[in-house]
């Protein structure tokens, strides 16, 4: 079943066109990476799928549902349709690890004080963090922070869950463990786009592999397609340079 649908969707900065024209769609359970250098768009794609950026162009549609324009009001619903895990964490430092948890779900009033409570312990036992819920964010490593982090975005019940390049500020062994984690969450059939840097993990993972250069859709197929059998002149040229590193 279809999830989520993109159409034409562009996006400039001033004269800069940032994203051209861009088009994909994703299946409910399927992991969508998305790869490529600095500067093509990926991370801007990701913010217009979140809403944090309005695209000049194109449509966004989740379960055959447009959601693009609207009121401030209606663009804050459209949010809850995604769960965004950015590179730095963002925790709220003044918050502790179950508060961080429970924030958005309360404002929203999504269950009872015990019904998000409860849910926010299981999300922390999912990731690894149990023993964490008292605990404050500059007392956490920074894979543990990253884990609190996708748990909150758990939270709210999105449709589909967004990764802004999740192991970039972590190093090898604090990378490890994050990346179990959002394994784990594919074992579990959810839906998940995750701009990265890591190929290994892009081909393990991902069901489809997006390789995004000059605000364009260069290349996508499976992990195979994309990275043994590459169509795209860039393409073959930027996983040559990966391999080098």
């Amino acid at each position: 079943m279809q999830v989520l649908q993109v159409n034409n969707l562009s996006k400039s900065y001033g004269k800069t066109q940032v994203l051209k024209d861009v088009s994909f769609s994703l299946e409910a359970g399927q992991v969508l990476a998305i790869i490529g250098s600095s500067g093509g768009g990926k991370s801007t794609l990701l913010r217009c799928l979140n809403f944090l950026e309005t695209p000049n162009a194109g449509e966004i549609l989740v379960n055959g549902k447009p959601l693009t324009g609207g009121t401030e009001e209606q663009i804050r619903q459209n949010r809850l349709h995604f769960g965004l895990v950015f590179q730095n964490f963002n925790l709220f430092p003044q918050y502790t690890v179950l508060q961080n948890i429970t924030l958005a779900p309360a404002l929203l009033k999504q269950g009872s004080a015990e019904q998000i409570q409860q849910k926010a312990q299981n999300l922390l036992s999912q990731v690894g963090l149990s023993h964490k819920a008292d605990a404050y964010p500059y007392q956490l490593s920074g894979g543990q922070q990253q884990r609190v982090a996708i748990a909150r975005a758990l939270a709210l019940n999105p449709e589909i869950l967004c990764f802004d390049e999740p192991t970039s500020a972590l190093d090898p062994e604090l990378t490890g463990e994050v990346l179990r984690v959002i394994q784990n969450l594919k074992n579990e059939k959810n839906t998940m786009i995750v701009v990265t840097h890591e190929m290994e993990f892009a081909k393990q993972v991902a069901d489809v592999v997006m390789y995004m250069a000059d605000g364009l859709i260069e290349e996508m197929g499976t992990p195979e397609q994309v990275f043994e059998h590459p169509q795209s002149e860039k393409t073959r040229a930027f996983i040559q340079g990966a391999q080098k590193f």
